[in-house]
């Protein structure tokens, strides 16, 4: 049997991966396993939460899809897109999935840009209708500074050991991303030790891709990487 392991970002939830879960759903018969991190899920949680215990869930997760499963994929979006690479360093993983992975964070050029649209439609008091302001209005409100602490500490945790990814690896980015800068998918792409990498880029995407306008594209690129013979 075939698993496959779909890790949400830094205060986000299973939601994230959702569409491209589904739609594997749909395609394979795959067991596809969207777990929530510690602290994350619709209602966040996040004041004392360590980076440890991220990694800890998502190990966990692995460890009990690889006792039922003799193939194993991981997907990770953003944050989780840095623990699918860490797990990919301790982990017998068949291939990687990295989804806007956070090795970098704030897109300045970008995120000005959709401050700009989020005035604009304040001024036009369609501030509730703009997907961004309803996306990350709760997220600011309940992200404790010691969770971001948290995060980036992961982050200079998985870094160095990126030459110790062997697997094969499809890097995606969205190239309209505010939050996470498409030096990021550069970054992984020239510092990932497996050969066998592909770095994909869509067009007109955010930072979250599996809702995004491209999402279809996605899907089929990440369906023909994982059934493929790269």
């Amino acid at each position: 049997m075939i698993g496959c392991l779909c890790i949400h970002g830094f205060t986000g939830g299973p939601y994230e991966v959702e569409p491209l879960a589904n739609y594997l759903r749909e395609k394979t018969d795959w067991l596809i396993e969207t777990p929530t991190l510690p602290g994350h899920g619709e209602t966040l949680q996040l004041k004392g939460i360590t980076y440890d215990r991220w990694f800890r869930a998502a190990e966990e997760e692995l460890q009990k899809l690889m006792e039922e499963c003799e193939t194993v994929y991981v997907i990770g979006f953003s944050m989780g897109g840095v623990i699918a690479a860490y797990l990919a360093t301790k982990y017998r993983i068949d291939k990687l999935v990295l989804l806007s992975a956070a090795f970098y964070y704030v897109n300045p050029r970008q995120l000005l840009k959709d401050m700009r649209n989020m005035i604009r439609d304040g001024l036009r008091r369609k501030l509730k209708e703009n997907p961004l302001f309803v996306r990350y209005k709760h997220k600011i409100l309940f992200t404790p500074i010691t969770a971001v602490l948290e995060f980036r500490k992961l982050v200079s945790q998985v870094r160095p050991r990126l030459p110790d990814v062997h697997i094969p690896v499809l890097i995606v980015h969205g190239k309209e991303d505010g939050i996470v800068p498409i030096k990021s998918a550069h970054y992984l792409y020239e510092n990932v030790g497996s050969p066998l990498k592909k770095l994909c880029f869509l067009p007109s995407s955010h930072h979250h891709v599996c809702h995004g306008p491209d999402r279809e594209q996605l899907f089929k690129e990440v369906e023909a990487f994982l059934k493929g013979n790269i």
